[in-house]
């Protein structure tokens, strides 16, 4: 007789530990649902029809135009389509340089401030003050910054000599050299910021051993600090990427929902045509393929490093 209730109770939290973990992921999962793949399948669902400012009213009489809109994108002999390879060329020269930069310094003061020196903490968090800035300040503030007749860039460029006149940087193809200089001030306080995480792992032994084989400073960055970092870099590079390619903040902010054409990015063309031309199935279009590109490179990124991971 008293056994019984016993057996239920160990029943019972047997049941809520195994149950335990899923009522914990659930608010995360019913977020990730609501907010992200809902959205997508509802853009992908928008890609197939005619979403038009005329039915933004009513979605369900948007008329069925199937491939219609990507074949509209992928046509590049059409202007429209040209102009969309334009914008993906761009987007992708764009990513190579940040990318590459904002890694080169990072990496750079990482090394530095890896050592112990007077006044290394002080230099770790003014390095820092550019990701810390939030974004639209950081961005507003370049801006004022590359005016033609009241900037500070050309009244320092001026005062050392190295223009005489006043430069446009907000126009032409000076656009797209102002925008990636931001676009590298921003990012590279996080590369710098994960990369001395890493190097803070390699134990100091390591390095003494190398010294003392009589490996100098190249040599133990080329054999010890790369491999031992190889981690770090397959994720903050594949993040950089991603955000990078993505960007929507630095050139909206800086020129607006139509940027010049050397600055056209994918994003902001993808904004363009669906908030003002009010083409939202050839925007979501746009947004599919672009989704689709990130999807193979983040793919064929991962598999091509997990390879050489195993293999080493």
């Amino acid at each position: 007789m008293t056994s019984r209730p016993t057996v239920k109770r160990a029943g019972g939290r047997g049941n809520a530990r195994r149950l335990t973990p899923y009522f914990l992921i659930a608010p995360a999962i019913i977020l990730e649902l609501l907010i992200h793949i809902l959205p997508m399948i509802v853009g992908v669902w928008m890609s197939f029809v005619g979403l038009t400012q005329a039915f933004i009213a009513n979605w369900s009489t948007a008329p069925w135009k199937g491939l219609s809109s990507y074949k509209l994108a992928l046509d590049f002999s059409s202007p429209i389509g040209n102009s969309f390879l334009h914008s993906f060329e761009v987007t992708c020269l764009y990513t190579v340089l940040v990318v590459g930069c904002a890694w080169f310094l990072g990496m750079s003061a990482a090394l530095v401030l890896h050592r112990n020196f007077r006044g290394r903490g002080f230099f770790r968090t003014l390095f820092l003050v550019p990701y810390a800035m939030p974004i639209y300040t950081g961005i507003m503030t370049w801006s004022f910054m590359l005016q033609r007749d009241n900037g500070l860039v050309n009244h320092v460029l001026k005062s050392l000599g190295l223009t005489n006149g006043d430069s446009f940087w907000l126009i032409g193809s000076n656009a797209f050299w102002s925008m990636v200089i931001i676009a590298v001030w921003r990012s590279w306080p996080f590369a710098f910021l994960m990369l001395l995480a890493g190097l803070q792992n390699i134990p100091d032994d390591v390095y003494d051993a190398a010294s003392v084989d009589g490996a100098g400073i190249w040599k133990q960055i080329r054999y010890i600090t790369m491999p031992a970092l190889r981690p770090v870099n397959l994720v903050m590079v594949l993040m950089l990427f991603l955000w990078t390619f993505n960007d929507f903040n630095t050139p909206f902010v800086l020129f607006g929902a139509q940027p010049p054409k050397s600055a056209d990015i994918i994003s902001v063309h993808i904004y363009g045509a669906s908030f003002v031309n009010w083409d939202f199935g050839f925007g979501s279009a746009m947004s599919v393929l672009l989704l689709a590109f990130l999807l193979v490179v983040t793919g064929a990124y991962l598999l091509i490093f997990n390879r050489r991971s195993r293999r080493a």
